[in-house]
């Protein structure tokens, strides 16, 4: 398996993408200003991530998505620690992360691979998405914001 970032030239696995954040308007709109990267094994994608440059030496891992068949295999925690030292190579101090309060195993897996909460964006899901989401029985309202001094 390899993880890359992906060329200008290639187009950006949309359908994976939308598995981690349903708006496809606000997915089209962070992979223009993004770095997109993609893990594949054996010429196909099975995870992607996108790093969105905020303010100066800050960037955001803004989503991160992992095909249903990999996922419990350890990808996702791979791909958030390529993603970290991306942004440490690129010269940030900072990455920051944002998850659904509703997202357990994404919570998790943030604080394992040291982010620490910081703050939440209060009705975060309620205000920026059309359609209600719902994740392990529960409505995503609000948005966790996590960060990791890198």
């Amino acid at each position: 398996m390899i993880i890359r970032k992906l060329t200008q030239e290639e187009s950006p696995p949309i359908e994976l993408l939308l598995t981690a954040d349903p708006s496809e308007n606000l997915v089209k709109e962070y992979l223009k200003k993004g770095l997109c990267y993609i893990a594949e094994e054996k010429d196909q994608i099975i995870g992607v991530y996108v790093l969105l440059p905020t303010i100066e030496e800050s960037i955001e891992l803004i989503n991160l998505a992992v095909a249903e068949i990999y996922q419990g295999t350890g990808l996702g925690k791979k791909l958030v620690m390529h993603a970290i030292e991306e942004a440490r190579m690129l010269g940030n101090k900072v990455i920051e992360v944002g998850t659904g309060n509703s997202s357990i195993g994404q919570l998790a897996l943030y604080q394992k691979c040291g982010f620490r909460i910081n703050r939440i964006d209060k009705d975060f899901f309620l205000k920026n998405y059309e359609e209600e989401i719902y994740e392990n029985g529960i409505q995503c309202v609000d948005m966790i914001r996590l960060t990791q001094d890198i």
